[in-house]
């Protein structure tokens, strides 16, 4: 453990090779828990490199993978409870896919079918965020019901570096704070909002330091280090289920790959940062420890990839033999009911397609 500027305090269980820096958490001398978080980061990854294949050859729509950042969301998603309640952002396929969302109802979300949010498990979990914070103070409103109704359960958000900047994120802090909410901000601070480095987007030091004006407590952890993410969410998470009130956390980590698959980010990201950031990215060094451990060997490892692989491919089977939606369907996830002009449209397009 070490300490950042502004006296916020930084947590990571493993150094940057894989190795322990100390006394493990109690959750994680369980080798069938590493194990599976092990196959988890490398679930989401495989799946991300298929989905970005599939945008490439223009059978899904625009895509933002979570390269590099596994560990993050793997982390988060391991330490919410069935109970607990998820309000994500655009880049949360670990929690997701946690939270019970089957792999074919994200491609079918990114690939335009809005019956993708309509999840069949976990229906009080939010759908999926596109607007920068605008997740956070609907987090807000969910937390505030729970806290009303007296419920022993736990909300909790995410966003990226850049969500810090917004309106939004500091009016969610400031509810969270004035009304004590159960409620669990993440930061998946991956240092770039698009084209745009952490260093320019902000003069804090930290990002966790954000909510010292709110009055809530926030730390900062090692995003690359999952038994760490896993243990300081779990920890704000019980905090607010007991009635302890909010926390910020700001995971440290760094995006591999391209904003989305709209962006080309070798025009902006230096070769010699990234390959630095490769070397410490977050399946590279649970994989060190567990074989260091020897708690994994090689052809466990092996059936681990070869499993993942075949789950992806038929997720994705599944999600090519789905018939497409029709053109006026984008009127039927507006609205509960729909107002008068929109069924107007509605009708206009629908006599345009079938005029006799």
């Amino acid at each position: 453990m070490g300490k950042a500027l502004s006296g916020i305090k930084t947590r990571n269980y493993l150094d940057k090779s894989g190795k322990a820096l100390g006394k493990i958490p109690k959750f994680a001398e369980d080798r069938s828990t590493l194990k599976d978080l092990y196959r988890l980061m490398n679930l989401i990854r495989i799946f991300d490199k298929k989905v970005v294949s599939l945008q490439r050859t223009g059978k899904m729509g625009t895509f933002a993978t979570s390269l590099g950042q596994e560990g993050v969301s793997v982390g988060i998603g391991h330490a919410l409870q069935k109970d607990d309640i998820f309000v994500p952002y655009y880049r949360d396929q670990g929690i997701l896919y946690q939270r019970r969302v089957k792999l074919i109802e994200i491609m079918q979300y990114w690939g335009g079918d809005e019956r993708g949010s309509r999840y069949v498990y976990n229906r009080e979990d939010l759908p999926i965020s596109i607007p920068i914070a605008t997740q956070l103070v609907h987090a807000v409103g969910v937390a505030y019901a729970v806290k009303l109704r007296k419920q022993e359960r736990a909300v909790l958000s995410t966003c990226g570096d850049g969500g810090t900047s917004e309106g939004d994120f500091y009016i969610a802090l400031n509810g969270a704070g004035t009304w004590n909410l159960p409620l669990v901000f993440v930061i998946n601070n991956n240092q770039w909002a698009i084209s745009v480095p952490r260093a320019i987007q902000t003069k804090a030091d930290t990002l966790a330091q954000k909510a010292v004006a709110a009055g809530i407590d926030s730390i900062q952890v090692d995003g690359n280090d999952v038994i760490a993410v896993r243990q300081v969410v779990s920890e704000a998470l019980a905090k607010a289920r007991s009635g302890g009130g909010p926390t910020l956390i700001e995971a440290l980590t760094y995006r591999l790959g391209d904003h989305t698959t709209a962006d080309d980010a070798s025009r902006y990201v230096d070769k010699s940062d990234l390959d630095k950031a490769w070397a410490l990215e977050p399946i590279i060094r649970l994989q060190s420890y567990l074989t260091k451990k020897r708690i994994l060997s090689k052809k466990e490892e092996k059936q681990i990839l070869e499993t993942c692989k075949e789950e992806v491919d038929q997720a994705v089977a599944e999600y090519l033999a789905l018939s497409p939606q029709p053109p006026e369907a984008i009127f039927d996830y507006q609205y509960a009911n729909m107002p008068s002009a929109l069924q107007e449209q509605k009708d206009e397009l629908n006599y345009s397609l079938h005029p006799y």
